[in-house]
């Protein structure tokens, strides 16, 4: 079971992650996990990501799709996954197309208003002094994010493989309406594999 999950700041989409992982007992893959472990390892490949980083710059699709690619590499990655923070773009979704080689995979969509995801960020703030959630800083990394997602939730629009699920649910059930959405997906294909009717 492969499941990413695209979402906003704000949008309980690393909480959904790990839940979701759990239930599935398979790994929750985070890009930001990802990029640590590249600079923790002294590695080359992390060498250039702690370049990229110290300019404050986004790590290039071709070394994302090389770190994924060995995270994918390892035991765990191939029971499954779920996915948090990959794809970022077009290019990413196509290398991922190459790096499942015909697995399935379901994209979830955690939808929430800005105004909302505004409300949320702005009381973490006051819980946690974060100061990257400030309502200006918030909202210009909301117009980012759909600026930088969109072509990536339209890639697999055209699809079809787009399901959407409302994030203002209370998480548990958000949680279960993510895996009443994914179902599906994964049943089709098993009983592709095997041969059974539909």
């Amino acid at each position: 079971m492969n499941l990413v999950l695209i979402g906003p700041p704000g949008s309980g989409k690393g909480t959904q992650s790990a839940r979701v992982a759990l239930a599935w007992n398979v790994p929750h893959i985070s890009t930001g996990d990802i990029l640590r472990r590249a600079v923790a390892s002294g590695s080359m490949l992390g060498e250039a990501v702690r370049d990229s980083m110290s300019r404050g710059e986004l790590v290039s699709d071709e070394i994302m799709t090389d770190l994924v690619a060995a995270r994918l590499a390892d035991l765990d990655g191939s029971i499954g996954f779920v996915f948090d923070g990959f794809p970022r773009t077009v290019e990413q979704a196509y290398a991922l197309d190459v790096l499942l080689e015909a697995r399935p995979l379901a994209v979830v969509e955690l939808s929430v208003a800005d105004d909302e995801l505004v409300r949320r960020l702005s009381r973490r703030r006051i819980v946690e002094g974060r100061e990257d959630d400030d309502e200006s800083v918030v909202r210009e990394r909301l117009r980012v994010y759909h600026r930088d997602t969109q072509p990536v939730i339209d890639f697999y629009k055209a699809r079809r493989t787009l399901l959407t699920v409302n994030g203002n649910l209370p998480p548990e059930e958000v949680t279960e309406r993510i895996t009443l959405a994914v179902d599906p997906v994964f049943d089709h294909y098993f009983d592709n594999v095997t041969g059974k009717l539909e």
